[in-house]
């Protein structure tokens, strides 16, 4: 009883008031900090799903120009969709030997572009590839 009827005096007042307006400000500089985390670790992600879409869909291009690449000398094949765009391509180099090649931009924010390189070669009904590159 005696501690909450003391009396204050204006310096005690001041002093809490102070110590209250420099916790709202370190309070308020942390959300700040939290808000500009989020802010980058969102950018951050929205990249890399748009690099992982292009390189997605350069596979899927190359896959696509590959249908029936047994019995074809070559083809190209473009698409479109809600997830960006593609290009095939399927060169075959003689009897044995091919090239296939996909290319892609993905619809992101940021759009971003990769491009996958296969070639092999082709003995009767077997498929072999020798050699890929992936690049972004």
């Amino acid at each position: 009883m005696r501690f909450s009827s003391r009396g204050r005096t204006s310096r005690q007042r001041g002093f809490v008031l102070g110590v209250a307006l420099l916790l709202a400000v370190l309070y308020f500089a942390l959300m700040e900090l939290l808000l500009l985390d989020s802010t980058l670790s969102l950018q951050e992600a929205q990249r890399f799903r748009s690099r992982i879409m292009a390189a997605t869909l350069a596979e899927s291009a190359a896959e696509l120009a590959a249908a029936g690449m047994v019995t074809k000398s070559g083809g190209e094949v473009q698409s479109e969709d809600a997830q960006g765009t593609m290009t095939g391509t399927y060169v075959r180099n003689g009897c044995c030997s091919f090239q296939l090649s996909g290319q892609s931009t993905s619809k992101g924010v940021p759009p971003a572009s990769a491009h996958v390189r296969l070639q092999g070669r082709i003995e009767g009904n077997r498929v072999t590839i020798d050699y890929s590159t992936h690049s972004q």
